[in-house]
């Protein structure tokens, strides 16, 4: 139960936690009940940066999901013209995450990132549809062993000022990798090869490095379902 509880703390997170324990104990000694709030705000930076270990579905052809959130929406839609995957739509598969969700990114498939992409731009409500076109972003394409592609792209919101991205052309990453994180509150779009169906359904909850999005090997169709 303690694992549970007690998880890893990325990195980037250790400056900010620093800054609220240390507001938190001015907060403290200036005005004790006021205090209270500092602490109870450090504990939520360390619950926001915390970098829980994931359980990867271990096969070539999976798509895993990048990030933890709700499936927001499924749709056709082009891929980001700096990963040159063509002008003709494919699946985009969009997670949404809230500031209460693990915001460590994890690489989707096994493959090599064969480009990447830094583009600035807005920090509208990263639920809008407009957000994959106008907001700031990181957009990485894997290509597997077999020469498909897959692409992802970290997208800025509202809240979201911080864009981290570690992987880079030329490197060899394995599903569930963590390559970089989206500091406080975003979402990452995933696009498809041609005529792959997700596994998924908008609204379900994707977890990072353990959820199926996709099979590229698999000729089923785009599954349904409901709330219950």
């Amino acid at each position: 139960m303690l694992k549970t509880v007690l998880v890893p703390v990325h990195p980037a997170g250790w400056p900010f936690i620093a800054l609220f324990a240390s507001a938190a104990i001015f907060m403290t000694w200036w005005f004790a009940p006021l205090g209270f709030a500092g602490w109870v705000l450090t504990a939520w930076c360390i619950y926001f940066f915390r970098d829980p270990p994931r359980v990867t579905p271990d096969r070539d052809d999976l798509v895993i999901s990048p990030a933890d959130g709700v499936v927001q929406s499924i749709v056709q839609a082009a891929p980001p013209e700096e990963l040159e995957m063509g002008p003709e739509p494919r699946t985009r598969i969009a997670v949404f995450m809230n500031v209460f969700n693990v915001h460590v990114n994890r690489i989707p498939i096994h493959g090599t990132i064969s480009a990447a992409a830094y583009r600035p731009g807005q920090f509208i409500n990263a639920s809008s549809d407009k957000a994959s076109e106008q907001n700031e972003r990181q957009s990485l394409k894997v290509t597997t062993e077999g020469g498909r592609d897959v692409g992802f792209v970290q997208i800025a919101g509202l809240v979201a000022r911080r864009i981290i991205c570690h992987a880079k052309v030329g490197d060899r990453m394995r599903a569930g990798e963590r390559f970089g994180m989206i500091r406080f509150g975003s979402r990452v779009d995933v696009y498809l090869p041609d005529g792959v169906a997700p596994k998924v359904m908008v609204g379900q909850l994707a977890v990072a490095g353990e959820t199926i999005l996709a099979d590229l090997s698999s000729d089923e169709v785009p599954q349904n379902g409901e709330t219950r």
